[in-house]
């Protein structure tokens, strides 16, 4: 009997919470080190540290989470009370990560704690959210359908957070009021959007084959699907390039762009085109394969990136252009990877006769979120190495001309780089696609 297709009702259930991940997964990343840096007087050192140490505790725990969600999908056959867990959970450690009551030393100790929390709520939603497509269908199209809802989701809650969290800020007076206004704001957001599919969990069976296997068997297992780890590869490397362009920008738009308030312009520039080229990077693929298609978007950003090195001397506009090239190429950054997910998921249970749907997507988020956290981090180090002064609200300080090129450099030669870097993972990916689903409609190249 043919598997009916899924509703437009029920896929716009499961996507909504894409817009939750979206805001959750920009904020802290656009906002949090410059919050840190410039209006808690943290320095660039230790708050690269504070962005990127707590994410170590994510490498650990979210495969943890992959396991329990298989677990508990045999125990009750559905997903939902870990959803529902994360989703409860993780406006309230969001707000308080930018409702630090102390400056220096003190805030930077409050903040790494909250962030903790908020990255271990994050991970109890996230891992069986992105589980989630493997059982809603066996089909591949279908699969690819909800993929592309998922995907224009998740880029409407990185425009909203990118664009809406920055004139939050600064329509509620900037400093430390500013990001708490903004925080109350987001973190509703967030119980709204994450609540719809964790409830709506509660309709998708689960389908996790046989008894789970316990996180260390699940890995070893897991070794063997080279696919998988040659795409997560190159996934976290790209991961990394977008997060260090995400730290950069308010600090770009303050010091070389005329001011902080453009912050919000930079992102829209960079994120809207995102929405419009998912579904021509969808007809692409279709036409010349998933894997072209991601190798020439990966050229494309790493072109475009390192393009902006010359272009931020020359001024707003030519910068705000090369930003929308970088968006229709963010796209298929997004939709690609995780459309090639769940084949490699279902060509590892036909090897092993086992689908461990948690557990390789607790290994993905791992991944991706290490990537997120390695970003941050690596521009801070750009930022102490240069030379670059934090400062509190209340005390600006002028940066020397070499911290304003470290700026700069984050935004653009280093993304560039590590988009290069991801190329022979993504060829890796490549020479062992032919163990994952063959029967895909989207048009890999055989």
């Amino acid at each position: 009997m043919t598997e009916p297709r899924i509703s437009r009702r029920q896929l716009a259930g499961y996507a909504v919470g894409s817009i939750g991940t979206g805001i959750h997964s920009t904020v802290p990343g656009l906002l949090l080190l410059y919050f840190m840096t410039d209006a808690l007087g943290v320095p660039a050192g230790v708050a690269g540290l504070v962005v990127t140490l707590p994410k170590a505790w994510d490498a650990l725990f979210n495969p943890l989470v992959g396991a329990a969600s298989d677990r508990e999908a045999l125990r009750t056959g559905r997903r939902t009370r870990i959803l529902l867990a994360g989703a409860l959970s993780l406006p309230v450690a969001f707000a308080a990560m930018f409702l630090a009551p102390l400056t220096g030393s003190g805030a930077a100790a409050w903040v790494a704690g909250a962030f903790v929390l908020a990255s271990s709520a994050f991970a109890l939603f996230q891992v069986p959210y992105v589980a989630l497509p493997a059982e809603m269908s066996e089909r591949p199209g279908e699969r690819t359908r909800i993929m592309v809802w998922r995907i224009v989701c998740l880029t409407l809650g990185i425009l909203v957070a990118g664009g809406l969290a920055p004139a939050l800020v600064s329509l509620a007076g900037g400093g430390r009021g500013g990001y708490a206004a903004m925080a109350a704001v987001v973190a509703g957001l967030l119980l709204v959007t994450l609540l719809v599919p964790a409830l709506g969990a509660r309709r998708v069976p689960a389908r996790p084959g046989a008894e789970p296997l316990g996180l260390p068997a699940a890995l070893r297992t897991a070794r063997g699907n080279r696919a998988f780890f040659a795409l997560l590869g190159a996934f976290v490397l790209q991961a990394a390039a977008v997060a260090i362009m995400l730290a950069a920008a308010p600090y770009v738009a303050t010091y070389w762009l005329g001011g902080y308030g453009l912050t919000s312009v930079l992102f829209v520039c960079l994120v809207a085109p995102s929405a419009v080229a998912v579904p021509l990077w969808g007809r692409a693929a279709a036409r010349w394969g998933r894997l072209r298609c991601l190798t020439a978007a990966t050229g494309l950003f790493a072109v475009a990136s390192a393009a902006l090195w010359p272009a931020a001397h020359g001024g707003v506009p030519v910068t705000l252009v090369l930003c929308a090239l970088l968006g229709v190429a963010y796209a298929a950054l997004q939709v690609l990877p995780l459309s090639l997910l769940p084949d490699t998921v279902h060509a590892d249970a036909a090897r092993t006769g086992r689908l461990q749907s948690g557990a390789f997507t607790g290994l993905w988020t791992a991944g991706e979120t290490a990537g997120l956290a390695a970003g941050p981090g690596l521009f801070s180090l750009a930022l102490a190495a240069a030379g670059f002064v934090s400062a509190t609200t209340d005390h600006p300080v002028a940066q020397t001309d070499a911290a304003r090129a470290g700026v700069l450099l984050g935004f653009s030669l280093v993304p560039a780089a590590l988009m290069l870097l991801s190329l022979p993972a993504l060829r890796a990916y490549g020479r062992r696609r032919a163990s994952c689903a063959p029967d895909s409609p989207i048009g890999d190249e055989t």
